[in-house]
């Protein structure tokens, strides 16, 4: 997850409505990791992003952040009226309203948090990428958690005076002191995947959840089958997770070539991966000049933010059969869907893993390819 963001300073619009309390009826989930409420006002109905609640549920909401002048507000479930089948007792005690905020889903049990999560990823692309995607897509569970706790291999926490430590609160910089956080893991993080083993440099990037690497190769070898003799783009490659395992799929007949913005990360990736050729540089600056010509397989594994349009028409216009999109944000994922739609490729298959659990993150590896016309492959 990434670290807090300072919350922008908001110019007031009216009267501040914050700690006013309104029963209400929970509506479906929304993308960060609340639920939507329709409050009826004298002025219309407002809409408030409601943490803490599950869908159905009839609660009290606070408000945390509003005015009158505001398109919508912020606030919390601080009483339950009527549960959901699916809320449990949150099992860590720092989570709650006014609490820790980096939790979302504490209160739903964990069947109930993937298919929040699943509802969450088809809304995006239906609304941002114009799909009519089905919404019993699973979001599957992955080994190394136990019951979606002790899975974050690197914490951090911020440190208190006399030793203690804590977390932040939900859109603040106030601090909760913890003595424990649940979603921790007891190790550190293991860089090994399928008996072979990556240098990472301190503090650079990798998975967080440790069945989070061999969960990912496995699916993006899955979705884009490579084969012996094929070229292949890994974007965004990191330390070469995925390009180790394309160069073993291609073999000696075929070729593999990386892209990353971290220049320690691509001297490691180098280390990493024999007969690898990577670039550092941000990336569609780098496709500009650089590996113009045609590939048969692209891996995008952008940060948060996603590809966006420059990045996804220098890959098309490499010609791929096959992209494999690893998404951290179903909502950055679904722009970049649309944008590849406007290209000629289309969604041909997506799953959605677990690798945050008790969060409202979730991660995506989609299959994109070639709509109405047939693809080539190419070879060194």
């Amino acid at each position: 997850m990434s670290p807090p963001r300072r919350p922008r300073v908001r110019q007031q619009r009216g009267r501040s409505r914050v700690g006013e309390r309104f029963e209400a009826e929970v509506g479906p989930i929304a993308h960060g990791g609340h639920c939507v409420v329709r409050l009826p006002l004298d002025d219309g109905d407002r809409v408030v992003f409601v943490r803490h609640a599950v869908p159905g549920e009839r609660v009290v909401v606070e408000i945390t952040e509003g005015s009158d002048g505001d398109r919508f507000w912020r606030g919390d479930a601080v009483e339950v009226l009527e549960a959901s089948t699916d809320r449990v007792v949150a099992p860590c005690p720092y989570a709650g309203p006014g609490l820790c905020g980096g939790c979302d889903f504490q209160h739903v049990s964990l069947p109930a948090q993937r298919a929040l999560k699943a509802e969450v990823v088809c809304e995006q692309l239906r609304r941002l990428a114009r799909l009519d995607v089905d919404v019993d897509v699973a979001v599957e569970p992955v080994p190394g958690d136990r019951d979606g706790l002790g899975w974050r291999t690197r914490q951090r926490y911020v440190a208190l005076p006399g030793g203690r430590r804590g977390m932040r609160k939900h859109r603040s910089h106030d601090v909760v002191p913890v003595e424990r956080c649940l979603i921790e893991a007891a190790e550190g993080p293991r860089y090994e995947v399928r008996d072979a083993s990556f240098a990472v440099a301190a503090g650079g990037f990798w998975q967080v959840h440790p069945g989070a690497p061999e969960t990912l190769v496995a699916a993006v070898l899955d979705a884009l089958d490579p084969q012996p003799g094929e070229s292949a783009l890994d974007l965004y490659a990191g330390v070469g997770l995925f390009s180790r395992f394309l160069l073993d799929a291609v073999g000696p007949d075929g070729r593999v070539r990386a892209v990353e913005g971290d220049a320690a990360a691509v001297r490691l990736a180098l280390r990493n991966c024999p007969g690898l050729r990577a670039t550092a540089g941000e990336v569609g600056a780098v496709l500009t000049t650089e590996y113009d010509e045609p590939f048969d397989l692209v891996v995008l594994d952008p940060p948060r933010v996603g590809a966006k349009r420059k990045v996804v028409e220098q890959v098309v216009d490499r010609r791929p059969r096959a992209v494999a999109y690893v998404a951290c944000d179903p909502a950055a994922l679904a722009r970049d869907v649309a944008i590849f739609a406007e290209h000629g490729y289309g969604l041909t298959s997506l799953r959605a893993f677990d690798l945050f659990p008790m969060t409202h993150h979730v991660e995506c590896v989609a299959l994109l390819e070639p709509r109405g016309r047939p693809t080539q492959r190419t070879t060194s």
